[in-house]
């Protein structure tokens, strides 16, 4: 079953100011089908919001928790959702 999924996840560590929100957004789209986007949040982590296919998301979840990414993950916390809609492609916030 591969239906369309919200994926919200917050990424712990040191991922702002190491180039980390414009790296997820070229994985999320190398990926491809997925729509949403990253930002940086004041408390130092970083939320991805994803949606499309859930083998996709989940692509990108395991990227960001065991990928050879920019800064240093300590941890990745995610929730699932249904779609909402209203992203045209993946952006950074």
């Amino acid at each position: 079953m591969n239906e369309n999924v919200r994926l919200t996840a917050w990424v712990r560590g040191r991922v702002q100011g190491v180039g980390f929100r414009w790296w997820t957004r070229a994985n999320a789209l190398e990926i491809g089908g997925l729509s949403g986007y990253v930002s940086n949040l004041a408390d130092g982590r970083v939320q991805v919001v994803a949606e499309g296919p859930r083998a996709t998301c989940e692509r990108l979840l395991a990227w960001l928790r065991d990928g050879d990414t920019p800064g240093r993950v300590d941890g990745v916390t995610e929730i699932w959702d249904v779609p909402r809609g209203g992203y045209e492609s993946f952006e950074i916030r």
